[in-house]
C-alpha cells in the first residue's frame, strides 16, 4: 500500500531595515542642530562694544528620542484592534511568546478558558505524536473462521480493524484501493469463494460513532460523520445525479466510492425552471422508517450535482466495499452476501438485526477458531498528520484519540483517550484547570483550552525529534490547507504555520511565526462569543500575524 507523498513549498523571508528607527535618529539631528544655532544667535544679537557681553547660561541639550520599541508598538496595535467596537460582544484570548528568551510579547486573557474549536487538533495530534511516534501504523487483520479446502472458504471472513483511517479518496485518491489490495491477497491465498458471510470482529471502539457534544444540526454532513475500528473514505459517500436530456426524463444516479452503496431510493426529477421560478436544489435525508437513503429536488437537463453524504455505520460501510472488491476480483460470495458485526447484528442492506431473541436481544455468533490470513498495515502516522491538520479532517483526530486509548490502556474508546491525553499535557506542566476534552477534533461543544496551554503545548513539541514533522504538517499561509487564501502577498506568507478553528461563535488560529530578524514566535489567538461577520474576527488574526512576521525585536 502506497501512502500518499506530499510537498510542501516554502517562500523566503524577505529582510527589511528598521526605516522607523532611523527616522527617529534623523529628526533628533535636527533637533539638536536648531538648539545650538539659537545658542549662538542669542549669544551675538544686540551686542555692543563698551558692554560686557552677558553669557547667558546654555540650555540643556534634549536628548535624542529613543526609538519606539516594538514591543510597546505591538501592544498598542492589537489593544487597537480587539478594542474596536464591533467586538465588544466577543471574548478575546491572546497569547505571544519567544520561548528562547523567554518574553511574552502580548497577553490578554491567556489563562481563561475557551470554546478552541478544531485547535483541539493541536493537542490531539501532539499527544498522538509523544505517545505512538511517527512511525506507528494502524493494522487490520482479516481472518478465517472456519477450514480452506480446494479454493473455498468453509466459513466466515473476518476484518478484525483497529482504526484505520486511511482508506479514503483523499489519502490514497481512491478508497476502494486497500480494498481491492485486500482482494488480491485473498486470492493469492488460494481463495476463490466464501460460503459465510463477512464479518466485522473485536469492537476495538466499543462506544458511540460520534463524539460527546456533537451538535445534532451537524450530524447528517461529511465533517460529523461517525467513526468505527473499520473506517471507509472518511465516513462519507458521493451521490452525483446527472439530468436527462429533456425535462421529464429520469435522472441517472451514482454513489461513490463503491457504486452500490449507500442504498437509494431516488425523488430527483429533471425539470426546466421557467418565468424565475426557483429550482428545489437536491437534499438527500435517511429514511429512518424502511432504511436507505432518500433524495428528492430538480435537476435541469443535462446538468450535474453532487451530493456529500455522511454514512450512519463506518463498519458496514467498509465491508460493503471489501464486497464489491471481492466480486470484482472474482471471488464469489453469497447472491446477497450478509454483512455482519461479531455482536450478532446482521446488515443485509436495511440495517436491521435479523438475529434476535423475542425479548430483541441479539444472538452472539458461536465461539469459533480463526485462522489469520494476512494483516494489511496503514501508512505511518507521519504521513497521516498532514492529511489531519492541513485541511483539519475531524474523523481522524476522534481515531487518533480512541487510538490512544486503545495502545495505552487497552480500551479504545474516547474516555480512555482523554484520559492519555490529560496525562500527558500533565506531565508537560499544563495545569489540570486550563483544559476540558471531550472530542479529539474540537467539533464537542463541551472543550476548552486556554490559549497558555494551547501555547505551552506548541512550545513542548517543539523539543520533539519529530517537531519538524508536526511543523511541516500545519497549514501554511497563502500556500496550502485551511489559512491557503488567507496572508497571501503579505511577510506572512509562506511564513506562518498555524491552525484554524472554527464552530459557530468560535474562531482560532494558532501556531508558529518568524520575524523579521529570525525570532521564533509561539502564538494563540483564540474569539468567542462573537457577532460580527467571520471574516472580521480572520482579519484581526491575520493581521496580528502579519505584524508579527513584519517586525523586528532586535537584540535580546
Amino acid at each position: 500500500m502506497a501512502s500518499t507523498v506530499h510537498s510542501w513549498v516554502s517562500v523566503p523571508r524577505i529582510d527589511r531595515p528598521n526605516t522607523r528607527a532611523r527616522r527617529w535618529h534623523t529628526l533628533a539631528a535636527r533637533i539638536g542642530g536648531l538648539s545650538a544655532c539659537a545658542a549662538i544667535a542669542g549669544a551675538t544679537a544686540c551686542g555692543h562694544s563698551n558692554v560686557q557681553p552677558v553669557v547667558a547660561p546654555a540650555p540643556a541639550v534634549m536628548a535624542p528620542p529613543p526609538p519606539p520599541d516594538a514591543r510597546v508598538a505591538l501592544r498598542a496595535a492589537i489593544d487597537s484592534m480587539l478594542g474596536d467596537p464591533r467586538f465588544r460582544s466577543a471574548f478575546w484570548g491572546v497569547l505571544i511568546v519567544d520561548p528562547a528568551h523567554n518574553d511574552t510579547l502580548y497577553s490578554r486573557n491567556a489563562g481563561k478558558l475557551f470554546l478552541p474549536a478544531s485547535n483541539m487538533k493541536i493537542v490531539t495530534a501532539s499527544v498522538a505524536l509523544a505517545q505512538l511516534g511517527p512511525d506507528f501504523r494502524f493494522r487490520t487483520t482479516f481472518a478465517a473462521r472456519g477450514p480452506v479446502r480446494d479454493g473455498v472458504l468453509h466459513g466466515d471472513l473476518v476484518v478484525i480493524g483497529r482504526g484505520d483511517p486511511t482508506v479514503s479518496d483523499h489519502m490514497m485518491r481512491d478508497a476502494m484501493l486497500p480494498l481491492r489490495a485486500a482482494a488480491e491477497s485473498l486470492a493469492a491465498h488460494g481463495i476463490h469463494r466464501i460460503t459465510g458471510r463477512i464479518v466485522s470482529a473485536d469492537d476495538a471502539f466499543p462506544d458511540a460513532n460520534i463524539g460527546f457534544g456533537w451538535d445534532w444540526d451537524d450530524l447528517g454532513e461529511p465533517y460529523a460523520a461517525g467513526v468505527d475500528e473499520l473506517m471507509f473514505n472518511e465516513g462519507y459517500a458521493t451521490v452525483t445525479l446527472r439530468g436527462a436530456a429533456r425535462s421529464g426524463g429520469a435522472v441517472h444516479v451514482t454513489t461513490t466510492p463503491i457504486p452500490d452503496y449507500p442504498a437509494i431510493r431516488s425523488r430527483v426529477t429533471t425539470a426546466t425552471i421557467a418565468g424565475g421560478s426557483a429550482a428545489a436544489a437536491p437534499a438527500a435525508v435517511y429514511d429512518a422508517a424502511h432504511g436507505g437513503l432518500v433524495v428528492s429536488g430538480t435537476v435541469a437537463p443535462g446538468d450535474t450535482a453532487t451530493l456529500l453524504v455522511a454514512l450512519r455505520d463506518p463498519a458496514t460501510a467498509y465491508l460493503y466495499g471489501l464486497a464489491s472488491a471481492l466480486r470484482a476480483r472474482g471471488v464469489t460470495l453469497r447472491p446477497q452476501p450478509v454483512l455482519v458485526t461479531d455482536d450478532g447484528e446482521l446488515f443485509p442492506g436495511s440495517g436491521q438485526a435479523v438475529l434476535a431473541t423475542p425479548h430483541g436481544r441479539t444472538i452472539p455468533p458461536p465461539a469459533e477458531r480463526r485462522d489469520t490470513l494476512f494483516t494489511m498495515f496503514s501508512p505511518p502516522l507521519r504521513d497521516i498528520l498532514p492529511a489531519l491538520l492541513k485541511p483539519s479532517q475531524n474523523q481522524i483526530a476522534e481515531i487518533l484519540l480512541k487510538t490512544l486509548g486503545l495502545e495505552k490502556t487497552g480500551v479504545g474508546s474516547a474516555d480512555s483517550g482523554r484520559r492519555v491525553v490529560a496525562s500527558q499535557l500533565t506531565s508537560w506542566g499544563i495545569p489540570p484547570d486550563e483544559f476540558v476534552i471531550r472530542d479529539g477534533s474540537g467539533l464537542s461543544r463541551h472543550d476548552y483550552l486556554s490559549p497558555a496551554m494551547i501555547v505551552r503545548t506548541l512550545t513542548t513539541i517543539e523539543q520533539d525529534s519529530a517537531y519538524q514533522l508536526f511543523y511541516d504538517a500545519l497549514p501554511i499561509a497563502g500556500i496550502d490547507g485551511t489559512i491557503s487564501d488567507r496572508m497571501r502577498g503579505t511577510p506572512a506568507a509562506g511564513n506562518v504555520h498555524a491552525k484554524t478553528g472554527f464552530v459557530d461563535r468560535a474562531r482560532s488560529l494558532s501556531g508558529y511565526v518568524t520575524t523579521t530578524d529570525g525570532v521564533g514566535l509561539v502564538f494563540s489567538f483564540l474569539c468567542n462569543n462573537w457577532t460580527t461577520p467571520v471574516h472580521d474576527v480572520e482579519h484581526v488574526q491575520d493581521e496580528i500575524a502579519v505584524r508579527l512576521a513584519s517586525m523586528t525585536l532586535g537584540a535580546h
